[in-house]
């Protein structure tokens, strides 16, 4: 990592507690290389781990993301500590295959977002004229120590990263990038965007500003209508039994119902987590009243037992929720 390695120094000249810490960084992280490469080893190494590609690995990628994320909401340091170290994992474990086949290694990851950090933060690592706010000799660039620290100007910094990401994808001068212009902008800045978010919120960013640049319905009617007609595409697709074209309806789907729930204003990555939690919820109860087995039991007692579960959740916490807005028309 030798663009990191001077801040680093600085950082240790400074801090004796950070030089302490410093040495056994780098020997653990040495280690979890060395780990992840043994695990690879085509002779000596895991026969799961030797059958993961780039492609296979996605699904643990997302999944360890989304659990450094509940680790979070839950405020659990030890959890996030052990879910950081799985998601790191994936980063050296995709960095470990690349290498095997001369594309990529881990120096070259981490040196290129070293990189980035620095070239996206002028203020802090390189001396410019102006302050973010007007032009500029190079995008975003600011004097060392003119925007530094707590007391520094969070608006002005995050104008200037945005600066430089447009100067880098459109290949001006020290932006170290080569981009031809684009003849659809909008769809190159949302398919770069959704890139790193989950689909469901990806649609709803892709929903929001397609609608903004005016790609929208006169009224909720024509939303209601698109469900429907999406809807009957879905389940004759289904009918005819091919899986691809029954995948492609289903998300047509699942994108026109963001489009509702982006004209009532509801989240619905939100709603959906809501809805596996009172799931869960009222299946444990189901559960527990057949004793943990649901084997042999018919639709019609599963069913009984689901409405009595969810009368009882309901019972023991009434809700207390204001209705909403839409739900007060015409009333």
């Amino acid at each position: 990592m030798p663009l990191a390695a001077p801040v680093m120094d600085a950082r240790n000249q400074a801090d004796p507690a950070v030089r302490t810490s410093d040495g056994s960084l780098q020997e653990a992280f040495t280690d979890l290389v060395t780990v992840v490469a043994r695990l690879r080893d085509p002779e000596q190494g895991c026969p799961w781990d030797l059958e993961q590609t780039h492609a296979s690995l996605v699904p643990y990628v997302l999944e360890e993301a989304h659990e450094v994320a509940d680790a979070i909401r839950h405020g659990d340091d030890r959890h996030l500590a052990e879910e950081l170290g799985d998601l790191l994992l994936q980063v050296v474990l995709h960095a470990q295959i690349a290498s095997e086949t001369g594309r990529f290694d881990l120096a070259t990851v981490c040196a290129g977002l070293g990189a980035k950090l620095v070239r996206r933060h002028p203020h802090v690592f390189a001396a410019g004229v102006g302050d973010g706010d007007g032009p500029v000799d190079r995008p975003g660039a600011m004097p060392v120590g003119a925007n530094r620290g707590r007391a520094g100007n969070t608006a002005a910094v995050k104008r200037s990263w945005e600066a430089i990401k447009a100067a880098e994808r459109s290949g001006e001068p020290g932006s170290d990038q080569a981009v031809a212009p684009s003849a659809s902008p909008l769809s190159d800045r949302l398919a770069s965007k959704v890139r790193g978010q989950p689909s469901l919120a990806g649609a709803m960013t892709i929903s929001r500003k397609a609608a903004a640049a005016g790609f929208e319905w006169d009224n909720i009617d024509g939303v209601w209508e698109k469900v429907a007609e999406e809807l009957d595409e879905l389940k004759e697709a289904i009918a005819s039994g091919d899986r691809s074209h029954a995948e492609e309806e289903l998300g047509d789907v699942l994108f026109t119902l963001v489009n509702v729930a982006r004209w009532c204003d509801l989240d619905p990555d939100a709603g959906l987590a809501g809805t596996n939690h009172r799931f869960l919820e009222r299946f444990s109860r189901v559960e527990a009243a057949l004793g943990g087995e649901l084997q042999g039991k018919g639709i019609s007692e599963l069913d009984a037992l689901w409405q009595q579960a969810k009368a009882q959740i309901r019972a023991e916490r009434p809700s207390q929720k204001p209705p909403a807005p839409w739900a007060l028309e015409g009333t």
